[in-house]
């Protein structure tokens, strides 16, 4: 009987390694590649599959996952605070502890100045709006139609009963939410519960951030992990740079305009720089809203037209130190982040996901922006864009 196995050299082709002759007649044997599988058409479903859970998450679980989410920002800009402290030899949780309790502070000196704010604004213009509309036909309209040469018919008396009325109105509006918080004991459980909770979830994610962390990235797949790892660091470094910029920004212009208007005679002018300060995180929309708080406010205080126009000008000057100088210099133009893409990713978010959607806005502009940056080399380096 023949024997089946092919004689050597025939029948099947050696396997011969990669070899590289170096001096001396050394050969040293390269390994030959690894071969990747590719992806089958369940891996994509699989994808397609968390994609659509964190969607929906989103969109059912909004409410559920906001303090999980403001826990988790507030964790991101502590721990950098935490690490350093760390550096200096103090234990992890203490640093922890230490930068939760000084956000906490924070955060509650900030709710006791804004609330007074508003209960006295509020009760100033209960009181002086009537007073204002007077003042629109004596000194306004005549002022209007001897400079502009414009006729303008106005009824004093049915406005100032339209304005009365509505303030009224106002006030029972307010009586029957203040009664329905009463009453309502769940809303304010769930509220506090709420609230309790973004300290709890801060405190565990700022103290576990490098485990955690360091997880996420044992799960990515080998194939996707010096990529994913290169994006991520991209996404961190755009993203940090950004809100600590913005953060410093907002300090800076809170100290402005609490002096400034200060300085002008401006009633609670300390409240109301902080609040404006506070609003210039959203660009363009946050000085349109601080704006119109101060000028309200001066209305409200009317001391004729020389300190109505001191307060405009303490804002004009502040948009101009906002826009010149501290944005460049604080932020900076190499971020890439434009205000335009900020407020609508905040719009487009916020009417899809809620409030939960606000929270994730930036984080997913940078992410998004991060990666068009990584689309665009890709694209530049392909035979599509050469000759």
């Amino acid at each position: 009987m023949a024997d089946p196995r092919p004689a050597p050299g025939e029948g099947v082709a050696p396997v011969v390694p990669d070899v590289d002759a170096v001096a001396g007649g050394t050969v040293v044997v390269a390994p030959a590649p690894a071969v990747r599988a590719p992806l089958a058409p369940r891996h994509y479903l699989w994808i397609g599959g968390a994609l659509l859970v964190v969607v929906v998450a989103l969109r059912w679980l909004g409410p559920v996952l906001t303090p999980f989410l403001f826990g988790a920002i507030l964790a991101y800009l502590g721990t950098p605070l935490v690490d350093a402290l760390a550096r200096r030899g103090v234990h992890r949780a203490i640093g922890t502890t230490l930068t939760v309790l000084l956000f906490g502070v924070a955060l509650t000196g900030l709710f006791f100045v804004l609330v007074p704010l508003v209960q006295a604004e509020a009760s100033a213009a209960a009181k002086r709006l009537p007073e204002l509309v007077d003042r629109l036909a004596t000194e306004v309209v005549p002022w209007i139609e001897r400079h502009l040469d414009v006729r303008i018919e106005l009824d004093v008396a049915t406005l100032r009963a339209f304005v009365v009325e509505n303030l009224d109105s106002l006030r029972d509006v307010g009586l029957r939410v203040l009664s329905g918080v009463r009453s309502g004991g769940a809303l304010l459980v769930s509220l506090l519960v709420n609230l309790a909770l973004i300290p709890v979830v801060m405190f565990y994610l700022l103290r576990d951030w490098d485990a955690i962390v360091a997880r996420i990235d044992d799960l990515l797949p080998r194939r996707w992990q010096p990529k994913v790892r290169v994006v991520a660091k991209q996404v961190d470094e755009v993203l940090a740079e950004f809100l600590r910029g913005q953060a410093s920004v907002m300090v800076v212009l809170a100290l402005y305009y609490a002096i400034a208007l200060s300085l002008v005679g401006l009633s609670h002018a300390v409240a109301i720089g902080i609040l404006t300060g506070l609003l210039v995180f959203i660009p363009y929309v946050g000085f349109g809203l601080g704006l119109t708080l101060g000028l309200v406010a001066a209305l409200l205080q009317w001391a004729g037209w020389p300190f109505f126009l001191a307060v405009a000008g303490v804002y004009a000057v502040g948009q101009l130190v906002e826009n010149y100088l501290l944005v460049p210099w604080l932020v900076g133009d190499r971020i890439g982040l434009h205000p335009l893409a900020v407020i609508f990713a905040l719009l487009a978010f916020g009417q899809l996901f809620g409030f939960a959607g606000v929270l994730l806005a930036l984080p997913v502009s940078a992410a998004l922006l991060v990666g068009l940056r990584h689309v665009r080399a890709a694209y530049v380096a392909s035979p599509l864009y050469g000759d």
